[in-house]
């Protein structure tokens, strides 16, 4: 996986690759502000969306990590949200955090796929 923001999603390798993909099919399918992925530690993948309900407003990064321990994951080996920020919030690097640990990769790309950033989630 590439450390550089500007090296494009072409250095990713193919299941990093595949969680953005996913993100931006969530994103564009669902048309909401963002779109989130992540893998486990057996190499499940779970999907969302932002979910924005009178009630209920979760990003899509924190809603695919929920879903993922709701489905049982113990672990996360990565994350990646596609977004129009140039980075993943404190919060949502907390909930990537709370499962899978500091060092969890998250993959930052724009609306287009491209890769902006790869932060940590500590």
């Amino acid at each position: 996986m590439t450390q550089s923001a500007d090296s494009g999603s072409t250095d990713l390798d193919p299941e990093d690759r595949k969680i953005i993909t996913l993100a931006r099919s969530a994103r564009a399918r669902n048309g909401v502000p963002e779109g989130a992925a992540v893998r486990d530690e057996t190499g499940r993948t779970y999907v969302a969306g932002t979910v924005d309900l009178d009630s209920l407003k979760l990003s899509a990064l924190r809603t695919a990590v929920a879903m993922a321990v709701a489905s049982g994951a113990t672990s996360l080996e990565a994350a990646a949200v596609v977004t129009a920020a140039e980075t993943a919030t404190d919060e949502d690097r907390a909930a990537v955090r709370d499962l899978g640990g500091a060092g969890t990769p998250v993959l930052v790309a724009g609306p287009d796929g491209t890769l902006r950033a790869v932060v940590t989630a500590g």
